[in-house]
This record gives structure tokens, sequence and C-alpha cells, in this order.
């Protein structure tokens, strides 16, 4: 009955909306908008069920964006997003941006796999986010979720993002372990000439991961003649994996069997990843290296959705650059060593086309963060207007809004991965999630140690 009310209220909204396109614009958001009582379960319940009904019924990949790394409170809206979906929505799986072969320990342990989330921390997420307070809650919360015997379905959790290591991108080892390992138990008496080979082609770990070749190229070993060889080794494996399907198959699982080809496909999309690194001339756009990265986090969601297809659906969760619809913009700053922006194609523009009306999009915004260098919004912005609503946080969608003429407002003094909203943010994103205030993440490492550039306003 709530649902039928939500329909029917939201058909009668978006009826009067199409009858007078000219309203302006602070009218449109305050009759458009779902203001929420962040302290209220109920509250936000209510509007989440607004937004999904609003939302094409065919949605089985949802996507939540973050404005920002370092928003502690839009990490709390991702837990009880999930916690929201998952109990009224038949969602079952949540991904977010982190290691794709590392998150397999952190679902493990909400399987009820290991004893203490503290001995994973490290080990089953990317670059520090197991860290997070946030996600250790979110960890819990399914593994404790899954432990309750009255639950018939479990979740699942997945990492979409590109393989790391211990200071950047990982080498391709612990991926190609997974699939020597797989055919190892297919085929015994192969297994050493094959493992000592992929071992001496590879080399030593720490020389795929050195940080300085994001400021100097030249450092690269994957343009090597041994990284050569191993990029044939690869597409041998892969051949060798889907010319022996069938076979496969029968011998192992059709999930065993799907797990190990995936992991022999992020092989080569990582040594892709590496090799566009080390092209990349010092200065130049990192924008291939980008879209490399984005193109392997959509083949990833995509291997997800497979995965998950008969079970439920799935919130993918990540900045906003990766999940919108749109072609991403990133200024250039010095951890790239360029002065020049640079525009990729993200992985939500290849799920968008892969999934269409499957998919969809949720950004968000914010007002104001003092710990991490946002200030009040200027005159005229999206996040200016959303904030003068004077809640807390509102849903907008996105669909029928005019944001042609919307100026775009100024970046962080601190944070080098805040992107505030502009003009094309019904085409990237079909609703918005506004906060008007958020602090910085419980656990994150001190901002001053990302060396963030000075903030530059958005032309």
């Amino acid at each position: 009955m709530r649902l039928l009310i939500i329909s029917l209220v939201l058909m009668s909204a978006m009826s009067n909306a199409a009858a007078d396109p000219k309203i302006p614009l602070d009218q449109w958001i305050a009759r458009e908008s779902i203001p929420v009582k962040t302290t209220s379960r109920d509250s936000f319940f209510t509007a989440v069920d607004q937004v999904l009904t609003a939302l094409d019924r065919k949605v089985t990949l949802l996507g939540f964006g973050e404005a920002l790394h370092g928003g502690e409170e839009i990490l709390r809206l991702r837990n009880q997003l999930f916690q929201c979906l998952v109990e009224e929505h038949y969602f079952t799986a949540i991904a977010i941006e982190s290691s794709f072969p590392r998150a397999r320990m952190v679902n493990d342990y909400i399987h009820g796999r290991g004893s203490n989330y503290d001995a994973l921390k490290e080990t089953g997420f990317g670059q520090g986010m197991g860290q997070l307070e946030a996600n250790r809650d979110l960890v819990e919360w399914m593994r404790t979720y899954n432990l309750d015997p009255s639950h018939t379905r479990e979740l699942n959790f997945y990492g979409f993002d590109i393989p790391s290591g211990t200071m950047g991108v990982a080498s391709p080892r612990l991926v190609l372990e997974f699939v020597v390992d797989y055919l190892a138990k297919m085929d015994p008496a192969h297994d050493m000439a094959r493992r000592k080979k992929i071992h001496d082609l590879l080399g030593d770990d720490a020389a795929w991961e050195n940080p300085a070749v994001y400021m100097d190229p030249s450092k690269s070993i994957a343009l090597t003649p041994a990284a050569a060889a191993l990029r044939i080794e690869i597409e041998d494996l892969i051949a060798e994996l889907r010319s022996r399907h069938p076979e496969l198959v029968a011998r192992s699982s059709k999930d065993a069997y799907r797990e190990a080809l995936r992991y022999a496909e992020i092989a080569r999309e990582l040594l892709n990843f590496h090799a566009a690194m080390g092209s990349r001339r010092p200065g130049q756009s990192p924008a291939k290296v980008l879209g490399t990265r984005d193109d392997t986090m959509a083949a990833n969601l995509a291997y997800i959705m497979q995965c998950e297809w008969e079970r439920g659906k799935v919130l993918v969760f990540a900045h906003n650059s990766h999940l919108q619809r749109g072609q991403a913009v990133w200024p250039g700053d010095k951890y790239w060593g360029t002065a020049d922006p640079c525009e990729w194609w993200p992985a939500g523009s290849h799920l968008a086309e892969t999934f269409g009306e499957h998919y969809a999009v949720i950004g968000s915004s914010v007002g104001v963060s003092k710990e991490n260098g946002i200030g009040e919004p200027e005159a005229g912005t999206l996040e200016a207007r959303l904030s003068a609503r004077t809640h807390p946080m509102l849903f907008l969608p996105t669909g029928s809004g005019d944001f042609r003429e919307l100026p775009t407002r100024s970046r962080s003094t601190k944070n080098p991965t805040y992107v505030p909203l502009n003009a094309q943010v019904a085409n990237n994103f079909d609703w918005i999630a506004h906060l008007a205030e958020i602090t910085y993440n419980r656990g994150g490492p001190p901002l001053e140690t990302w060396d963030a550039k000075p903030a530059k306003k958005d032309q």
C-alpha cells in the first residue's frame, strides 16, 4: 500500500512538472526534492521507496556515487541505503571501489569464515579502505545479516576496482596465481613448468608497483621484453580456458570456471593498464590510463552481475566520476605531473551502454565540509540551491530539471578528489543525494598527506 500511494504521488508530480516546463529552477527543486530526516529510519526508508518507485522497475544495478573520497556522512548514507535495499528491494550484493581480488577475503568473512575484521582490514581492501570505520560497520552488518538463520538469501561483498598492491596498482602476480592454481587442479603434471615460466617473467613485484611511475613513466617495466612475453603467456592462458570451457566446467563448476576466466582477463587488463602508464609521456594527460582502469571496473561489474542475476540486485558504490553516464573530466594535479585536465569514458558510461534501462545511478553532492576544505557554495550553483532548502539531506530527481545555464562552484582547498556538480548533472545521474554538511572519514589518513593543490574554479 505504501508503494502504491508513493507511485500515485510521483505520477501526479511528474504530470504537473510536464505541464509547466518553465518553472524557475528553485521552485522546481522545492517541489520535486524529497527531504530526509537523517536521524529517522522511517523517513529515510520512505524516501528511498520514493526514489526506487520513480526509477524504472527493470533496474537491477544501482550506482551510488560519492562526490569525494573523504566524506564520512556519505559512507554512512551508503550503509543505510544498502540496508534499506536489502530489506525492502531484493538487493543481495554490494560492490565498492576497492581491489577486485582482495575483496574475496572480505566476502569469505561475511559468510562466517574468519574470526575478526582486524585480520583482513589491510589484506581485504585496496587503497587503505579497510581502515575506514564506516567500511567496518558495513562488513560487520553484512556478516551479522548472513549469520541470522531467519534470512533465506545471503549477501555478497565485492570489490570492482583494478587490483592494488602495497604502494600502487598491483603486480599481476596475485590474479595470475589464482588462474594457475585453478588449472593446476586439472593438470598437476603441467603445473610446475607453467608456474616457473610465469614467475620468471613477473620478476619483482616492487618494480610493477613502483609509485614513481606516476611522475616518471620511464621507470615502468611494463614495456620490457619480459612484460611482452608475459602478455603472450596470459593470452595463452585465456585461450586455453576458453577452448577447454566444457571440460573445465564439468571438472570443477560453472562458477569456479567463470571466476578463473575473469581473473585471467583481469591479468590481461592489468598489463594493459601498466603499459598505458609506461607509454605516457611526462606531463601528458592520463586519460588513456584512467579510461583503461574504468573499462576494467565495468568488466568486473558485468561479471558481478552474472554472479548475482539469479539471486538479486546489486548496489555499486564509487566516486561520482566513475559511475556517471557522461564523459568524466579530471583537472590536472601534482599526482599525475600535469596541469592539463583530461577526459575519459568512465565505468558508468560503459554500464549504461551494456545494461541500458537495467542501470541507474544516484550521484551525491555536498554543501559544506570544513574538514575537506569545501566552503559555502557560490550563489546560483546547484549545491547552493539545494542547501538553501535547509534540510540536512534530500533527494532530487534530475530528469525534468533545466540545468543548462547552471554555474559550477569552486573545488576544494584541501581535498583533490572533490568534484562539484555541473550543467551535465541530468545526463550523468538519475537522482542526486545532497548532504548539507559532511565531516572527514573516521579512520582515514590525515588529509594533509594527500598533497592537494590549491582550489581552482571549473570553467
